[in-house]
């Protein structure tokens, strides 16, 4: 199962990034009306959000060929998520307007990109280093 762990991670990596970048790119260029379903987005989290999902494709060929900067593509992907929480908190505090689901999703997709990157440091990084 650890042999096949960063494969599978590049399988989910590769969906998640996917539906990622397109849900970002249909808010930030209004594609398929989905800006208007989206609410009060906070478009400095929806530009994080698409910038995560180009960084998670990369990550994704990265588990598949077994490439140690997976780790660190990934932990910047992770940075770049939290300094857009952060903000998005700020943002709140200060009584900007949000979607409330906002901040579920970023606490979930920061969560995931950390998982991702302990998963890419235990398979990749940690066995290379042991070869």
């Amino acid at each position: 199962m650890k042999k096949n762990l960063p494969k599978i991670s590049a399988i989910i990596l590769t969906a998640f990034g996917l539906l990622t970048l397109f849900l970002s790119t249909s808010v930030i260029f209004d594609f398929f009306g989905i800006r208007a379903k989206e609410g009060n987005y906070v478009l400095f989290v929806v530009w994080a959000n698409f910038i995560a999902s180009v960084i998670y494709l990369f990550a994704a060929y990265g588990f598949f060929k077994a490439k140690k900067w997976t780790t660190n593509v990934l932990g910047i992907s992770a940075i770049i998520l939290l300094s857009a929480f952060i903000g998005l908190l700020f943002h709140i505090s200060n009584d900007g307007i949000y979607e409330t689901k906002t901040v579920g999703a970023m606490i979930f997709r920061t969560t995931l990109t950390l998982i991702f990157t302990a998963i890419a440091y235990l398979t990749i990084n940690r066995n290379n280093n042991e070869n």
